[in-house]
C-alpha cells in the first residue's frame, strides 16, 4: 500500500565514502513524512558507515548488479505515494523534499527535478546554480532530444508512474535515468524548480568520469530507441 503523503528516498549504495553525508541530509529534510531506503549493491568498502543509522532506515543487500537494479529493488520495497532518488555521493539540501511537494501539489504535476550545486570532494561548491529550465513542453522535449539535463539526485516523481511506464532499464549501466525520463515525458506533465535544492558531488572516482566512453556510447543508443516516439511528439507540442 502507497501512503499519500510519504516520500520514498531510495540510495543505491556501492562502496561510496560519501554515503554518511548523503544519508544524513535525507534525515535532515523538513518534511516529516519520508521513508528512507538503501540499497547495499554488494558493497565490500564503507558499510560500516551504515550503521549510526540502523534504525532511522531500511537497508536491503544485494549481489552488485548496477544502479538501475539497486534503485527497482528499492522501489518494489517502497511504501511511500511519491519516489525520490539519491546517489551516494550527492546531498539533499534541508527543504528539497518540502518544496518539491508544495511545487507538485500547486501545478498538478507527477514530476518534477530542480537545480544544484556542483561540489568537490571536501563538499565544497564550486558552481554557480545549474540550472536548465523549459519554458514549454515542446523546448522540454526538443531538450531532451539533444541530451539529459536533468540530474537524477532532483528528481521526484508520483510512484504511479512507475505502473504506467515501468522501472528502471536494468540493461542500461550508465543512461537507465535518461531513458526512464523519455519513456514517461510522454504521458505526464512535468514541473520545473529554479532553486537549487541538491549538491551535485564531482570527484574522480564517479562513474561518468570512469566510464565517460562507454556513456557517450550507450547516450546515442537511447536517443536512437525513442527518437520516433519523441519526433512524434514533438510535432503534436508544436500544433497546440
Amino acid at each position: 500500500m502507497n501512503h499519500g503523503t510519504k516520500v520514498s528516498v531510495v540510495i543505491p549504495f556501492y562502496n561510496c565514502p560519501y554515503i554518511h553525508i548523503a544519508i544524513e541530509s535525507v534525515l535532515a529534510q523538513s518534511y516529516p513524512d519520508i521513508e528512507l531506503i538503501v540499497v547495499d549493491d554488494g558493497s565490500t568498502l564503507h558499510t560500516e558507515k551504515l550503521i549510526p543509522y540502523g534504525d532511522r532506515m531500511k537497508v536491503l543487500h544485494k549481489p552488485n548488479g548496477g544502479t538501475a537494479s539497486a534503485l527497482n529493488l528499492g522501489i518494489r520495497a517502497a511504501s511511500g505515494a511519491y519516489f525520490a532518488w539519491l546517489s551516494a555521493d550527492d546531498c539533499f539540501h534541508p527543504d528539497k523534499i518540502s518544496r518539491q511537494m508544495e511545487v507538485m501539489r500547486n501545478s498538478h504535476t507527477s514530476f518534477n527535478h530542480t537545480a544544484y550545486y556542483y561540489i568537490n570532494e571536501l563538499g565544497e561548491r564550486f558552481s554557480g546554480i545549474i540550472s536548465v529550465p523549459f519554458y514549454s513542453r515542446a523546448e522540454l522535449v526538443t531538450t531532451l532530444m539533444k541530451g539529459c539535463p536533468v540530474n537524477g539526485s532532483s528528481v521526484m516523481m508520483n510512484m504511479n508512474i512507475f505502473k504506467k511506464v515501468g522501472l528502471f532499464n536494468e540493461k542500461l549501466l550508465y543512461t537507465q535515468d535518461y531513458d526512464l525520463w523519455l519513456r514517461i515525458l510522454p504521458h505526464y506533465e512535468w514541473s520545473y524548480i529554479t532553486e537549487p535544492l541538491l549538491d551535485y558531488r564531482v570527484h574522480q572516482e564517479m562513474g561518468s568520469v570512469i566510464h565517460s566512453e562507454a556513456q557517450n556510447r550507450e547516450i546515442k543508443q537511447v536517443q536512437e530507441m525513442h527518437y520516433s516516439n519523441l519526433s512524434r511528439l514533438l510535432r503534436k507540442e508544436r500544433r497546440r
